[in-house]
C-alpha cells in the first residue's frame, strides 16, 4: 500500500475501505524501520489514523499543519513522500522531527512542547491579514503539552479569533513521555472514561429495558443512540467551551472515518475549533503497548519481533546521577526533586520510588519548576531540578529573578548538555554555559567523569545561598580520569615537560579531548599542562594564577564559544593585566543538523587534531 502513496493527493484518491490496510502497512513499516535506526516509535504508532485523516481532509501545504511536538511527524513524513527511513536521524538522512529543508509540508522545527499553539495562532492571524483566507491552520497538540503554561496563553488568545480558520487537535493519549499528570490530566481522563455517563447509561439499561416495557426499550435505544448528547449532559466540556472554543469530541483516534467526520465538521464551522481525539501510544505493537513506563516513547535499535534492545545499554551519566541522589537523599532529608514530565529520562525514578513524597512532577512546565524550586528553598529544603539542558532555556527568567535574585539554594542538574547529535538542533544542549554566565551568584560545575559527577552533586547541594548547576553530556560514561594533584579546587590532569608553554583547560566532557590534544602536541615537542577547573563559574582564581605561568592558554568546551566558559577565563586573565593569548575552542554560534556527536565535533573544529593545529600556529617558533 505504501508504494501507492507518494503524496497527500494520492492518499485522497484511496478508497475508504483500503484505509485500514494502509494504517496497518504504516505501522509495520514504522516498527521495521525504527527498530533498525532508533527513534520515537510509540508516539507515531499512536497517530497513524489521525495523520491519515488530517491529510485527507486538509490540503497541505496550502493548509498549514503544525505538530507540537515534532516527534509525532513520522507518519506525516511518509504521507508527504518521504518514505526512505534507512538513515533516519543520521547525517544525510531524514530528521527525526519536521524539517523545512526536507519538505514544504513542514513548518515548526522546534521540538519542545507547548509552543505549537502560539505558532498556529500567529499563522492563522497572518493568513487573515495577508488575504489567504481560504487556507486553514491545523495544530496537533498532545495532552502532555497542555500542562505547559504557553499552551493556555495561546488558547486564551485563539478563542478571541472569531473567524480564524484555526483547528486545534488534542491528541490525547494520557501521556507526554510518561503518563500525563496534574489537574488537566485528571479532567481529560474524565472525558475519556466518563464514569458518570456509564452510571447513567447503566441505570437506563436496568430501568428502561427491564422494567419499562416496549416503550422503555424504545427510549433506551434513543438515549443510547444519542450517546454524545448524554455524555455532554453529565460531563460538560466547560474547560474549553468557557474559553469560547467550539469543542468536538471525544473521538476515537483509531477510527479513521470518525476522525475524518470530526475534522470535516470542524473545517465547516468557520471559527476556532478544538477536536478532542483519543489515541493509544504504541498502538498495534504489542511490545510497546505492554511497556508501562513510556510505551516505547523513544527507542534505540531493537529486535522487532521481541522489542528487546540489540545493544546492551551501558551505565551512563544519568544512572550515576540517579544513584548518587538516592544516596544523598538517605542522609539529607532536605533534598527534594523536581522533574518536568521526564521522571525516567533524567534518572529520578529510583529517588521517587524510595522517597515518593519528596518528588514533584510539574508536567511540561520548566518555568514553573524553577520558580517552585525557589519557593521550596524558602522553606529550608534543597530542591534538585533535573531537566534536559536545552529544555531549561525557557526558564532563564525564573533562574535569574526567582532563584538568583532571592539567593535560593536550588541545584539544576542538566542532562544531555553539549552535543547530543541525532536529535538535531533543538536538542543540542549547547547554550547553558553562555546563558548562565550572566546570572549573578550562580555556580556551574562540569564534571569530566562519574567520580567527579558524584563529587560535584555533593558540593552543589551543600550550597544554600545561590543557585548551582551540574551539567553532563548524553551517552555512556568515559573512563574515570584521576588527577595528578588538586590545588585550590583545580585538578591537574597531566604535565608534559619541565616548563610547559601551553595550558590546556578542558571543561567537563572535553577534559579527555584536552588530554588527547596534549599527547599530539608532545609529539611536536610542545610541552603542556592539562587542567580541569571542575567548576566553570565562578572563574577560579587558582586557574588564573596557573595560566600566568604559561605562554598560551587554550580552552575546550562543548558549549558555545560566544559568551562561554573559555571567554569568562580569558576576561579574568585580562583583568589581571596579563596580555596572555587565549585560544577558545568550542561550538560556533549556529544550529547543528542531526548527526553523530563526533561528526558535529569535527565540523566545529573540536577535535584533538584541529586544536593542536591552532596551538602550533600560535607557537611557530616551538615547532621543529
Amino acid at each position: 500500500m505504501l508504494s501507492r502513496i507518494t503524496s497527500p493527493t494520492e492518499l485522497k484518491k484511496l478508497p475508504e475501505d483500503l484505509l485500514g490496510d494502509l494504517a496497518a502497512d504504516i505501522r509495520d513499516f514504522l516498527v521495521d524501520s525504527v527498530s533498525r535506526s532508533g527513534g520515537h516509535l510509540g508516539p507515531n504508532l499512536g497517530v497513524v489514523e489521525l495523520t491519515i485523516a488530517l491529510h485527507r481532509v486538509f490540503d497541505s501545504p496550502k493548509d498549514t499543519m503544525v505538530f507540537d511536538t515534532g516527534h509525532i511527524a513520522y507518519v506525516h513524513k511518509i504521507l508527504t513522500g518521504r518514505g526512505d527511513f534507512s538513515r533516519l536521524r543520521q547525517e544525510g538522512g531524514l530528521s527525526g522531527y519536521p524539517s523545512r529543508a526536507e519538505s514544504v509540508h513542514d513548518v515548526l522545527e522546534n521540538t519542545h512542547a507547548s509552543a505549537g499553539l502560539s505558532w498556529a495562532a500567529g499563522i492563522a492571524a497572518g493568513r487573515g491579514l495577508t488575504g489567504q483566507k481560504d487556507s486553514y491552520t491545523v495544530v496537533v497538540v498532545g495532552d502532555g503539552a497542555l500542562t505547559g503554561g504557553m499552551s493556555w496563553e495561546a488558547l486564551n488568545n485563539i478563542a478571541e479569533a472569531e473567524r480564524g480558520r484555526l483547528i486545534v487537535v488534542v491528541n490525547d493519549n494520557g501521556r507526554s513521555y510518561a503518563p500525563t499528570i496534574g489537574g488537566l490530566a485528571h479532567h481529560l481522563s474524565g472525558l475519556r472514561t466518563t464514569p458518570h455517563y456509564e452510571k447513567v447509561l447503566g441505570w437506563g439499561k436496568r430501568q428502561l429495558r427491564t422494567r419499562g416495557g416496549r416503550l422503555g426499550r424504545f427510549v433506551y435505544g434513543v438515549l443510547h443512540a444519542l450517546k454524545k448528547g448524554v455524555k455532554d449532559v453529565v460531563v460538560p466540556q466547560a474547560m474549553f467551551e468557557d474559553l469560547g472554543l467550539k469543542y468536538i469530541g471525544a473521538v476515537d483516534g483509531h477510527d479513521e472515518p470518525a476522525v475524518e467526520r470530526a475534522l470535516r465538521q470542524a473545517k465547516a464551522f468557520g471559527g476556532p475549533v478544538l477536536v478532542h481525539v483519543i489515541t493509544e501510544k504504541g498502538r498495534g505493537y504489542v511490545h510497546a503497548e505492554d511497556h508501562g513506563a513510556d510505551r516505547f516513547h523513544s527507542v534505540g535499535r531493537i529486535h522487532p519481533e521481541t522489542g528487546l534492545p540489540l545493544e546492551e545499554s551501558r551505565f551512563g551519566w544519568s544512572s550515576v546521577f540517579s544513584d548518587e541522589l538516592v544516596r544523598l537523599g538517605r542522609s539529607n532529608q532536605k533534598i527534594v526533586a523536581i522533574t518536568a514530565a521526564m521522571l525516567e529520562p533524567v534518572g529520578l525514578v529510583p529517588f521517587a520510588a524510595e522517597f515518593p513524597d519528596r518528588v514533584f512532577d510539574v508536567g511540561i512546565a520548566e518555568q514553573h519548576s524553577a520558580a517552585m524550586a525557589a519557593g521550596l528553598a524558602f522553606t529550608g529544603l534543597h530542591p534538585v531540578v533535573a531537566v534536559y539542558a536545552s529544555f531549561l532555556n525557557r526558564a532563564f527568567d525564573q533562574i535569574l529573578m526567582d532563584c538568583a535574585l532571592h539567593r535560593a539554594g536550588v541545584t539544576f542538574v542538566l542532562d544531555r548538555a553539549g552535543i547530543t547529535g541525532s536529535d538535531g538542533p533543538s536538542h543540542n544542549g549547547q547554550w547553558d554555559m553562555s546563558l548562565f554566565r550572566l546570572v549573578p551568584h550562580l555556580r556551574l560545575a562540569a564534571p569530566r567523569d562519574a567520580a567527579r559527577l558524584r563529587e560535584a552533586l555533593r558540593e552543589a547541594i551543600a550550597v544554600d545561598d545561590a543557585p548551582t548547576v551540574v551539567r553532563y553530556p548524553k551517552g555512556p560514561l568515559p573512563r574515570d580520569i584521576p588527577a595528578l594533584e588538586r590545588t585550590n579546587g583545580v585538578d591537574i590532569l597531566a604535565r608534559h615537560g619541565a616548563e610547559p608553554a601551553v595550558l590546556l583547560v578542558g571543561f567537563g566532557a572535553e577534559a579527555g579531548t584536552a588530554l588527547a590534544t596534549a599527547q599530539l602536541l608532545s609529539e611536536h615537542m610542545i610541552d603542556t599542562t592539562v587542567a580541569d577547573p571542575r567548576w566553570a563559574y565562578p572563574v577560579s582564581e587558582e586557574l588564573v594564577r596557573l595560566a600566568a605561568g604559561h605562554e598560551v592558554v587554550v580552552t575546550l568546551e562543548d558549549g558555545m564559544v560566544t559568551g562561554g566558559a573559555g571567554e569568562a577565563l580569558a576576561r579574568a586573565i585580562a583583568q589581571t593585566g596579563l596580555t596572555l593569548p587565549v585560544i577558545n575552542c568550542g561550538l560556533p554560534q549556529q544550529f547543528f543538523a542531526h548527526a553523530s556527536r563526533s561528526a558535529i565535533a569535527e565540523r566545529a573544529g573540536l577535535t584533538p587534531g584541529a586544536i593542536a593545529a591552532k596551538v602550533r600556529a600560535a607557537l611557530p617558533a616551538a615547532v621543529p
